[in-house]
């Protein structure tokens, strides 16, 4: 039976390890310069190249964050289309649509933050053992809840944020935006755990099932 490389897996986990690593990065950042506009009670108050050099790092912070985003989403996207084509012969009737919809479930306006949900709750079923008897075992789907949960939260939350730092005049706008993106960044960070552990489970649960079929004996 069909499995995915193994080496996907490994790819995928050291992809979000990344992106969480870039994230605390902009936390940091973040922190050095809310704690400049803070105490100094505003750039004007703080001397000016430390004000340049915390501005810097800053954006080169984000800089790093879209760049490991991106690398981590290509990754991310090509194990979710291995894992569903294996669901798919481990499951058939889970899925109504072709694993390329595990694809292209990820471009779809409007329909997009919940349409990979979709994919990933049949993958998890069809990945589930079943007992002996025959009956439907209902695994357990915080884990998957869990990742999307977060995933969707913190992307919304990034995208406010964001929005509200590149509209900031004000210094007490700046610093208040400030403290959301670093919130954001701290959020994506459980997120990307969240998501490594989805990843593992639904890789152990796949792997278990072709290697010992789909019943659970005893």
């Amino acid at each position: 039976m069909a499995q995915p490389p193994r080496f996907l897996l490994a790819e995928v986990s050291a992809l979000l390890a990344v992106v969480a690593l870039s994230d605390l990065f902009a936390v940091c950042a973040g922190v050095r310069l809310y704690t400049l506009i803070d105490e100094g009670g505003g750039f004007a108050f703080a001397p000016r190249q430390e004000v340049d050099d915390a501005d810097a790092l800053y954006r080169t912070a984000g800089q790093i964050q879209g760049a490991t985003f991106l690398a981590c989403a290509i990754g991310f996207i090509v194990w979710f289309f291995w894992m569903r084509r294996c669901a798919g012969v481990l499951g058939p009737d889970r899925f109504r649509n072709g694993p390329g919809w595990a694809v292209g479930c990820w471009f779809v306006p409007v329909a997009n933050p919940w349409m990979p949900y979709r994919v990933a709750i049949g993958m998890w079923g069809a990945s589930a053992r079943l007992p002996g008897d025959g009956q439907p075992y209902k695994v357990p789907l915080w884990p998957v809840n869990l990742w999307w949960g977060l995933f969707v939260t913190t992307t919304l939350f990034q995208r406010f944020a964001g929005q509200r730092y590149e509209n900031a005049d004000a210094l007490s706008e700046i610093r208040d935006a400030v403290l959301q993106v670093t919130v954001a960044d701290i959020l994506d960070v459980a997120a990307a755990a969240a998501a490594v552990y989805f990843a593992v489970r639904l890789t152990a649960m796949q792997r278990l099932k072709a290697a010992e079929g789909p019943y659970v004996s005893g």
